[in-house]
């Protein structure tokens, strides 16, 4: 019985010292947290900067060969072809999403009617899945039944049909459309919530100084919102980047490759096309601009040594 009283009395003192432990009670806790990035983010990334050095391809192991990849990505016109259309899509498609995203953050933010029903209803965009957002964009593009061709005929304001999806103006111009439409959510509900965030005293009191709207918006919505702005567009061109879904169902990177983006490439020289190395050094290349952005969320974000007293 003692035995048992001693054993019981020792388990217990040992939880206690976990417990005051903090770091010892920290590192448990994340421990699972390191267990998922390793197994789902470090290990894969390794793995394709690894296959982005070989000549791997499908159904064979590959050898080491080096910048050969890069190399050979260095004079393909195909490549660099998708590296324009990603930074045209991701900047074309990031500015528009900033501006209506903010225009409409500013108008839910007023005391409108029925305002909780039209932030649920702004959302929908969001929630929807890609695939689903492509497919019904597929049909309002397509060349033949196309509503907006329909109605613009309606209207007399052209007579025949847009080809949407077959030229390659047209083709860039209709995919950025759909990022938007599908990310102008996301930029606005997040915009939102910082602009409630903003106590409604400074407006007032500038307003009592005699301030306009724009300056109230200028010198203090817009310096008060900057820190949520930099993480939100952050996250915004992480995703337009890297976005494969839409650009796959719409348009599978044509006509002529005028749609193809990094991500599509790399898909189709590495699944379709079977050179698994050379996707992963598609792949790969992405990881510069992507760590731009994040230093781009990193530099903003020191803005908030403004709102905290500090040195802007």
């Amino acid at each position: 019985m003692a035995d048992v009283t001693a054993g019981s009395a020792g388990r217990r003192s040992w939880w206690a010292g976990i417990g005051q432990g903090r770091h010892v009670l920290g590192l448990l806790f994340l421990l699972p947290a390191a267990v998922f990035l390793v197994l789902f983010l470090t290990y894969p990334l390794g793995l394709g900067v690894w296959l982005g050095f070989t000549d791997t391809r499908i159904g064979r192991e590959g050898v080491f060969v080096g910048l050969e990849n890069y190399e050979l990505l260095w004079i393909d016109s195909v490549f660099w072809l998708a590296v324009f259309n990603t930074l045209l899509y991701t900047v074309g498609a990031s500015i528009l999403k900033f501006a209506l995203g903010l225009w409409l953050a500013l108008l839910l933010n007023q005391h409108l009617p029925f305002k909780s029903f039209f932030r649920a209803v702004v959302l929908l965009p969001w929630v929807v899945p890609t695939v689903l957002s492509a497919i019904a964009f597929w049909w309002i593009f397509d060349a033949q039944f196309s509503i907006i061709s329909w109605a613009l005929i309606k209207l007399g304001l052209i007579d025949h049909n847009i080809n949407f999806l077959g030229d390659t103006t047209n083709a860039r111009l209709s995919v950025i459309a759909a990022n938007v439409w599908r990310g102008i959510p996301f930029v606005a509900i997040s915009l939102l919530a910082g602009l409630q965030t903003i106590p409604a005293s400074l407006h007032e009191a500038a307003t009592l100084d005699g301030a306009t709207g724009w300056q109230r918006f200028r010198y203090i919505t817009l310096p008060m919102l900057s820190p949520i702005i930099a993480v939100v567009m952050t996250f915004s061109v992480l995703f337009t980047f890297t976005d494969f879904q839409l650009i796959y169902v719409l348009t599978r990177g044509g006509p002529l490759n005028a749609t193809h983006l990094m991500a599509t490439l790399s898909f189709q020289r590495a699944i379709p096309g079977g050179q698994l190395g050379e996707g992963a050094a598609i792949a790969v290349a992405m990881i510069p601009f992507l760590l731009s952005a994040i230093l781009f969320s990193y530099f903003g974000l020191q803005r908030r040594k403004w709102q905290q007293g500090g040195g802007d």
